[in-house]
């Protein structure tokens, strides 16, 4: 027999058996990890939303830019690589347009603020008189540009906004989490959601392809070049989209009574118009009253109308996403910025919108730039949500 003592003394290696009962992993493969908590996508499309809302309520272009410094940092520590997440550069590119057409057509067409400091003179175009009030040309002024800026930054944030949600929040997941009487609804709003995401993906794909090829990818001969093969993408996909929901039975819907089907329309119809006549009623002076107790009831009619409407769709919900504690912390940052934004423009609005006649350089005021920075809530190091 071999005796191992030898082999020990002579500096041989030896090697101790596993235990048995208990599986050893296996050298140079990674152990399997439990998955990070995943936000719920609503979570994050009522976070943008609320952050467009208090856009909606300031001027201020140090408010909005700081609202666009939130965004931004927050897509950047919590995106994906999803080809959704690069929405966010395409929007902040046409957010950049936006400013740049509204400045143009400030210096083209006029301003309706009147000014006293002349940047320069442009040869004025003669209109007839049925076009009066507008004018080609003139004089442009330094308060026209700067409100017009105002007023083109404004749009962009809120540009900027959707595209925040767009880079966030998986669109087929959304899908999944909307009512069953909104499905189809659903599937058409994700469909166009998820064309301009794709299509952001297939130009930087083929404009990296024709670079390694030393064709050029710039200019109108670039752009004519790649947007076929673009096009041409984007009808395989939406062919393959339709040739998979008819594989998985997509339309097929459930029989229900006619007394339920009845029911849901007048539910339905019904909220929606109290919805309307209690928003008209909360806007108008004389409908503070009845505008209220008009719009609740019909936010709670058109619910119910939209919980029998689902009956009627067979489908069911695969591994569907929790509205956890990081969902309700998201949400609730969101709607705590438009919250305390709209309260700050009713407090002190010459804060929030500045004037631009005389023209003064816009001031930071601090706790609405306080209240903007709760938005940057998502941006802290995530919790583990309980299993």
């Amino acid at each position: 027999m071999r005796d191992d003592s030898a082999l020990k003394g002579r500096g041989a290696v030896t090697y101790a058996a596993p235990p048995r009962g208990r599986a050893q992993p296996r050298p140079g493969r990674r152990q399997p990890t439990t998955p990070p908590p995943v936000t719920h996508p609503g979570a994050w499309w009522t976070w943008s939303l609320g952050l467009a809302t208090a856009a909606t309520r300031t001027t201020n272009p140090l408010l909005l830019t700081l609202l666009i410094t939130v965004t931004a940092y927050v897509v950047a520590t919590n995106r994906t690589p999803a080809p959704n997440s690069r929405s966010y550069t395409a929007f902040a590119k046409l957010a950049l347009a936006v400013i740049l057409i509204r400045l143009l057509f400030a210096i083209a067409l006029g301003s309706p603020i009147p000014g006293t400091h002349t940047l320069l003179t442009l040869p004025e175009v003669p209109l007839p008189h049925w076009a009066q009030g507008i004018r080609l040309g003139g004089k442009v002024t330094a308060e026209g540009l700067a409100f017009a800026f105002y007023d083109g930054l404004k749009l962009a944030t809120l540009l900027i906004c959707v595209g925040a949600a767009n880079a966030l929040a998986n669109p087929a997941r959304l899908l999944k989490s909307l009512p069953g009487a909104l499905y189809e609804t659903g599937v058409a709003v994700v469909v166009a959601l998820t064309f301009a995401p794709n299509l952001v993906a297939d130009v930087q794909r083929l404009r990296a392809a024709r670079r390694l090829r030393g064709r050029p990818d710039r200019g109108l001969r670039g752009l004519l070049q790649v947007g076929l093969p673009v096009l041409e993408g984007a009808l395989e996909r939406s062919v393959a989209l339709a040739a998979a929901m008819d594989a998985r039975g997509y339309g097929r819907t459930a029989q229900v009574p006619a007394s339920v089907r009845r029911t849901t329309t007048a539910l339905t119809l019904g909220g929606l118009l109290g919805v309307c006549a209690g928003t008209y009623g909360l806007l108008t002076a004389e409908g503070g009253g009845y505008g209220l107790p008009l719009l609740l009831a019909g936010v709670v009619a058109a619910a119910a109308g939209l919980r029998l409407g689902g009956r009627r769709t067979l489908r069911t919900r695969y591994r569907p996403d929790p509205w956890g504690a990081r969902a309700w912390l998201v949400a609730g940052s969101g709607a705590a910025v438009a919250a305390l934004l709209t309260l700050a423009s009713v407090r002190d609005p010459g804060a929030l919108t500045p004037g631009v006649v005389p023209l003064v350089a816009p001031t930071l005021p601090l706790w609405p730039a306080a209240v903007v920075l709760l938005g940057l809530t998502p941006a802290l190091p995530t919790f583990k949500e309980p299993s």
